[in-house]
């Protein structure tokens, strides 16, 4: 969520920050402010009026003492006429402030000023390439024609238990996806991570704090007996960790990992990109996040980074680098870099990460502060990354690493699987 201190401050910043995503956040940031500039009057008048009750009960406390109960009567009188004004104005100010907190929930975060204009990911920039290209001597196959192949992953068994997007993985499959697993985790860990293991659902007010709610309220699975939500990555409820929390000064660093399975609805995803293993429902993924000072965000958002390209080329992918235009950025993200791998047999790039910057957006929906240097409160900052999401890993494994007689198993993997191929 936007501060409201910036909107006060500099609201036309705000709606040109917004222009980079084809935002018009004009009508919204003109009757939050017309609703906060009421709120802050009647806010004024409550005081006042609470005030006026604590010097007249003061006032009262004395006349009894000197014995002038009929001046004392009158004055408690008096202060039921402002009881009830009282009332009446708690009341206004708490609708005025839900109000106003409706509707910034409404706004996107500004995008960073390294971040281009833009309306989809045809206007995103490609920042870097790496990894090697794949040639085959033959026609490659599609991961989901691998699968069958050499019976590792059941599509159609998942659609008779659960319904389609939940593939069942089997045998070396389900070995390699613990293996992905166990070494995502443990390349996190070396890089300063602490592991954590959270819940797979979470409250109403955890969707609110990392921005999930109201946005993608549509895309999450629900609970609705339990108004519980079924995460859609580990960012939520990791970040969550700190929801309303002060840290106690201004020297902190705060790097947590965490594997979970995600559950996303994916709602009017169809046709052939959501084949396989491509748009899945339900999927497993290494998330890693950090609460940074202010002045850290720049350079932790580039450790994050370097993070996940290391882990793509000690796999050997083929991979790109994309920074986000304004349009295809996350409505909680600053900026955003996508990493996309080569899919050899279907000849397209597949997203695997998003690295991202939050800002204060989240840390001031979570209520996540610091004390700086003179005792003050002041607002942390948030990033997060998929190091990494497995499905379309998997799907790139599979078909850039075959054989015309089986598939290899990266070096890296092979502690962790106890295999160098599959056949």
């Amino acid at each position: 969520m936007l501060e409201i201190q910036e909107l006060r401050k500099n609201p036309e910043k705000v709606i040109d920050g917004l222009k980079k995503r084809h935002f018009d956040a004009k009508p919204i940031i003109d009757e939050i402010l017309s609703t906060d500039e009421l709120w802050r009057q009647k806010k004024t008048e409550l005081e006042s009026i609470s005030a006026q009750m604590n010097q007249i009960s003061k006032e009262i406390g004395i006349l009894f003492k000197q014995g002038n109960t009929e001046e004392a009567n009158k004055a408690k009188s008096k202060t039921v006429e402002l009881k009830e004004k009282e009332s009446e104005l708690k009341s206004d100010v708490d609708t005025l402030e839900a109000k106003i907190t409706q509707l910034m929930y409404q706004l996107p975060n500004v995008p960073n000023d390294m971040v281009r204009a833009g309306k989809s990911e045809e206007d995103n920039e490609i920042v870097e390439e790496g990894g090697p290209k794949r040639e085959f001597s033959f026609s490659p196959l599609p991961h989901w024609d691998l699968a069958s192949k050499y019976d590792l992953i059941d599509f159609e068994l998942g659609v008779k238990i659960t319904g389609a997007g939940f593939p069942i993985y089997k045998g070396k499959g389900a070995k390699l996806q613990r293996a992905l697993i166990a070494y995502f985790l443990d390349k996190a860990e070396q890089a300063g991570y602490q592991e954590h293991i959270p819940p797979h659902m979470v409250n109403e007010a955890s969707g609110y704090g990392t921005g999930q709610l109201p946005d993608k309220e549509g895309q999450m699975y629900h609970v609705t007996e339990d108004n519980l939500y079924l995460i859609p990555t580990a960012e939520v409820p990791l970040t969550n960790i700190y929801r309303d929390v002060i840290l106690p000064s201004e020297d902190f660093s705060i790097k947590i990992t965490g594997y979970t399975p995600c559950f996303r609805r994916e709602a009017g995803s169809y046709g052939k990109d959501v084949r396989g293993l491509n748009r899945l429902h339900q999927f497993d993924k290494v998330e890693i996040v950090r609460i940074e000072h202010p002045n850290n965000t720049a350079k932790a958002l580039d450790e994050m980074v370097d993070h996940v390209r290391g882990l793509l080329n000690d796999l050997g992918l083929e991979y790109r680098i994309l920074r986000l235009c304004g349009g295809d950025t996350g409505f909680a993200s600053a900026m955003t870099y996508d990493f996309e791998v080569f899919s050899a047999a279907q000849e397209k790039w597949l997203e695997v990460s998003s690295v991202s910057r939050f800002d204060t957006f989240q840390s001031n929906r979570l209520k996540l502060r610091f004390k700086n240097a003179d005792k003050k409160t002041q607002l942390c900052h948030t990033l997060n990354g998929s190091a990494l999401a497995l499905p379309r890993i998997v799907a790139a494994l599979l078909e850039n690493y075959q054989t015309e007689d089986g598939i290899l198993i990266p070096v890296a993997l092979q502690k962790y699987t106890g295999f160098d191929r599959i056949d």
